[in-house]
């Protein structure tokens, strides 16, 4: 007790406070917010109450340290000069508007993906360009900035006397300064060895309770420093000999001859029936995508009509899942076919992601001009120096003139803009009498939500509604325009989502909301219909080539839904920690610290209960993805492949 009479303790102590108060409310406020989604009785709320304190005393255990540093290293003379104590009163000062800005950006984060931060933040700190104009154009910011300084201001006030009492306290002598900076260096190890992301967390149950158990900006730099994570280490496995058999038998086909002497290795020649074809194919990823919000799923607003007329003239499938909840997971499923590994996704691996068997590299060389077209900046997500390393070229926002962009925002030019790019190329390349493959990456589905003016009935940048509606209306005229060219008749179009408008939901891998949907669309050569078979993005890459009759070296995951169609189907789905395989019923998800489970009937009730390496849905997702992590490590898909 006569430790915290001193005043560079009592300094400490009363920006640690602070801090936590700024923490307790704002689990407070997300909770009374949000209280439907998180369903907590009184016991489940003690218990997000009493987890929550850990991590926020552990967050605290760090961001104390650089202050105990300086208090134990500033001299007894300084500490008392005036000069110093108005340093350290606009700390203050600076320290109380720091922790409201991460509150407000804890509610603005959670408003946006469901959750506290994680993996998307990290990533949203690298790209700063795009996310601070993204903040700007979506929110009042600086008006927010005020306000935060304001308040700031008017918390320093109130707590003018107890600062005027710290300074008023006697100082510590220099052999207790060190002490206490030890002993508070001694305790940061020590978290920093046994409190991790989820501990003392666990896997399962109600996933909005246990995001309000921990703390934002501990989660945050958690996820700075695990942004790979070893499934070996961290994650349930079988012997390589058996994970080789599961998954062989997953994408085995009779016209596939495994070739890989790996027991872990799928590389096998397809054999497709019938004569290739070299059609075109213009593959457009739309963002945010759910099949949610196609009037032909059931939504009433009204704002897909152009994607609800494309359904009854296209090979639509109707039971697709994307493999995650970001842009460089659907990238990286429908170019690579892979399963998501956990943590960082290949495309954003620096240094380590070119060089597979992609389906831009198989299209290249059969005679194909593959190109990356990104309506944005394609160093944003690592997207131009993978799409570069693994077979396409590039044309992305910089490589545009800005003549020929008449809208763009902080993600990048509109829709529309994006599909004149794609006709340009297109025409080019049919002048050339070559071949095209052009995957499409769009950008208008995405807040702040703002497309040029005059094009739909919903004004710009009023919500998401307006965003889906505007990304419908460019899709329609592209094809409108599309079907005047000479290389139309001989062109497939493919338009699928790189992920759904959100994720978060009170499970862990909420299967519904990785629906979305695929449409295959060339008139005169696909007649139309619905495949129903469940299917995954992994599956996209082979059933295209299936379409096109090509044979090829195949080191895919995936497989040709539409080769046997009556054959069950799976869909892989993850987030950056939690694994999923879908068998179209029930979820198996593999999680870390060898964390095994299923949800039965994981689209109704989806009752959790614990999995056993008996059950063969989580053998299966374990050979899944078990496999895929080790075949990146000893390079089992790279390109070329070796005959």
């Amino acid at each position: 007790m006569r430790f915290i009479r001193h005043a560079q303790t009592r300094f400490l102590g009363l920006v640690g406070l602070c801090w936590l108060t700024i923490f307790v409310l704002t689990r407070s406020a997300l909770l009374l917010a949000h209280r439907a989604d998180v369903a907590a009785g009184v016991g489940e709320v003690f218990r997000i109450y009493a987890v929550g304190a850990v991590y926020d005393l552990a967050f605290l255990c760090y961001a104390l340290l650089p202050l105990a540093l300086w208090l134990a290293l500033c001299p007894e003379k300084w500490w008392r000069s005036r000069f110093q104590q108005r340093l350290l009163i606009f700390a203050t000062g600076l320290a109380l508007f720091a922790m409201l800005f991460v509150a407000a950006a804890e509610w603005l984060f959670w408003d946006e993906f469901g959750g506290r931060f994680n993996f998307i933040a990290v990533d949203y700190l690298i790209y700063s360009r795009e996310v601070v104009d993204n903040i700007v154009e979506s929110y009042p910011i600086w008006r927010l900035l005020g306000l935060l300084a304001a308040l700031a201001a008017i918390i320093l006030w109130a707590l003018r006397r107890p600062l005027a009492a710290v300074f008023a306290a006697p100082p510590l002598p220099l052999a207790g300064r060190w002490r206490g900076f030890t002993v508070l260096l001694l305790v940061a190890a020590l978290d920093m060895a046994v409190i991790g992301q989820n501990f003392p967390r666990s896997p399962g149950g109600n996933v909005y309770q246990a995001e309000l158990s921990t703390n934002g900006p501990f989660q945050f730099f958690a996820a700075f420093r695990n942004n790979e994570l070893d499934y070996r280490q961290f994650y349930a496995t079988l012997p390589e000999a058996e994970t080789g058999s599961l998954l062989r038998a997953e994408v085995a086909e009779p016209n596939a001859r495994f070739l890989d002497a790996d027991p872990e290795g799928i590389r096998r020649q397809i054999d497709n029936p019938g004569l290739e074809q070299r059609h075109n194919i213009v593959l457009v990823m739309v963002e945010s995508l759910s099949a949610k919000f196609l009037g032909s799923f059931g939504n009433p607003r009204g704002l897909t009509p152009n994607l609800d007329q494309l359904r009854g003239q296209s090979l639509f499938f109707s039971n697709f899942w994307a493999t995650g909840t970001r842009t460089d997971r659907g990238l990286e499923a429908v170019t690579l076919s892979i399963p998501p590994t956990p943590g960082r996704s290949i495309v954003k691996r620096l240094g380590r992601e070119s060089g597979y068997a992609s389906l831009g590299q198989q299209l290249a060389a059969k005679g194909y001009d593959s190109v990356f077209v990104y309506g944005g900046r394609g160093y944003f997500d690592n997207m131009n120096a993978f799409f570069s390393g693994n077979g396409y070229r590039i044309v992305d926002q910089s490589s545009v003139p800005d003549a020929e962009m008449r809208f763009k925002n902080a993600w990048g030019m509109s829709d529309e803009d994006l599909y004149a790019q794609a006709l340009k190329l297109a025409d080019q390349d049919h002048a050339a009498g070559r071949p095209f493959f052009f995957h499409l990456m769009t950008t208008s589905n995405h807040r702040p939500y703002t497309y040029p003016a005059g094009r739909i009935d919903i004004a710009s940048g009023a919500g998401r509604d307006g965003a889906v509606k505007y990304t419908d209306y460019a899709i329609g005229r592209f094809l409108e325009e599309a079907r005047t060219k000479p290389w139309f008749a001989n062109t497939l179009f493919v338009f699928v989502a790189d992920h759904t408008a959100g994720s978060a939901g009170r499970e862990d891998l909420p299967v519904a909301n990785y629906h979305i949907p695929l449409f295959i669309y060339a008139p005169g050569w696909i007649a139309p219909g619905e495949v129903t078979t469940l299917a995954s993005q992994i599956d996209l890459a082979p059933t295209l080539l299936g379409l096109l009759s090509m044979d090829y070296v195949s080191t895919f995951f995936g497989r040709n839904v539409l080769l046997y169609p009556d054959r069950p189907g799976r869909a892989v789905i993850g987030n950056y920690q939690h694994l999923g395989l879908f068998d179209g019923h029930d979820l198996a998800i593999l999680s870390p610290r060898q964390a095994i489970r299923r949800h039965d009937d994981a689209l109704g009730a989806s009752h959790e209960r614990a999995g056993a390496l008996d059950d063969l849905l989580i053998r299966r997702a374990i050979a899944n993805y078990q496999d895929a992590s080790d075949a990146f490590r000893k390079g089992l898909f790279n390109w070329p492949v070796a005959d």
